[in-house]
C-alpha cells in the first residue's frame, strides 16, 4: 500500500463522516436558529426548550433515515474489507 491509496482511503473515511453526519448537523442548527429567534421574539429564555426539540429532530432523523445512513457505512466497510484482499 503506498502513500496513493492511503490518502484515497482517508479521503472515502472523511467523505463518508460528512455525508453521515452534516444532515444531523444542519437540522440541529436550523431548529436552535428557529427556537432562539422564537426565544427573543416571546421573551421566554428556557434552555430546555431548544434542547428537547433538537432531540426530536435528531431521533426523527434517525428513526427516517437510519437505513440510509447503515447502508452507507456497510458499502464503506465493505469496500475497505475488498481492498484487504
Amino acid at each position: 500500500m503506498n502513500a496513493g491509496e492511503l490518502s484515497g482511503i482517508f479521503q472515502d473515511a472523511i467523505g463518508v463522516v460528512i455525508r453521515l453526519g452534516m444532515p444531523i448537523l444542519l437540522l440541529c442548527m436550523i431548529v436552535g436558529v428557529v427556537v432562539a429567534i422564537l426565544q427573543a421574539v416571546t421573551q421566554i429564555h428556557e434552555q430546555s426548550i431548544a434542547f428537547v426539540l433538537k432531540l426530536l429532530v435528531v431521533i426523527l432523523f434517525m428513526t427516517l433515515g437510519g437505513g440510509w445512513m447503515l447502508r452507507t457505512l456497510q458499502e464503506f466497510a465493505l469496500k475497505m474489507f475488498e481492498r484487504m484482499v
